[in-house]
């Protein structure tokens, strides 16, 4: 059985050796990276379960290349390592393709359940209801796809989280903090924002069925809303 494979791109030496050999002590094949240019070379010529970036990386900045790495594949984890704790640099790693962050220093357990987390997911996807129907469009969860009258388009696995949860629960609000622990697992204020990144690529993503939307219940939470034409 092959191993799961992570690209770890992270210039700091002392911490990359110190990821790489625990996550390789967890059964992890790790490729280490210690810039993006040099990262997305490879990334277009192998085949990675998970990218974990640093934001701050010489040649080609963390976000930078996580924008890159969707452009080739839109299904791949991506996790940031980033010593940034200001809540714009975050919501710029959600904007940028990214799937969760970390902030530095985070010990080793919290990172390795973050990624447990990631691949328990695609894994629970074959037990799971996968096809659902909203509008004139066809969610396919397994492979992250949706399809309307012909166009396809790829989801990240957080969006495809999120509509997921809509969708098990459409025409009934649900709350905020049903949805963060539901695909965070978490409800703090960050994940909060953050989440409305999310809602407003969905509804991007919805925006050419009229009769489909997801509508803001002020001081509730969401609604995924199905018209009759």
């Amino acid at each position: 059985m092959n191993k799961t494979s992570i690209m770890l791109v992270e210039d700091d030496e002392s911490l990359s050796f110190v990821i790489k050999d625990n996550l390789s002590l967890n059964g992890y094949e790790v490729i280490h990276f210690t810039d993006g240019a040099q990262a997305i070379k490879s990334f277009a010529k192998g085949k990675f379960d998970l990218c974990l970036l640093d934001v701050m990386l010489p040649a080609l900045d963390g976000f930078t290349l996580g924008k890159e790495i969707r452009k080739k594949d839109s299904n791949v984890p991506i996790l940031y390592l980033t010593a940034k704790s200001m809540q714009e640099d975050k919501l710029e790693g959600f904007k940028s393709g990214g799937d969760d962050y970390i902030t530095k220093p985070f010990s080793l357990e919290e990172l390795i359940f973050r990624i447990e987390v990631f691949l328990k997911r695609k894994l629970s996807s074959n037990t799971t209801k996968q096809n659902f129907t909203i509008g004139e469009y066809d969610f396919n969860y397994s492979d992250l796809s949706l399809t309307c009258k012909g166009e396809v388009k790829n989801l990240t696995q957080k969006e495809a989280d999120v509509l997921r949860f809509f969708c098990l629960n459409k025409q009934r609000v649900v709350k905020r903090d049903e949805i963060l622990k539901e695909v965070w697992g978490d409800d703090d204020y960050f994940l909060g924002r953050s989440l409305d990144v999310f809602i407003s690529k969905l509804r991007k993503y919805l925006s050419k069925d009229s009769n489909v939307s997801i509508a803001n219940r002020h001081g509730i939470g969401f609604e995924l809303v199905i018209t009759n034409n």
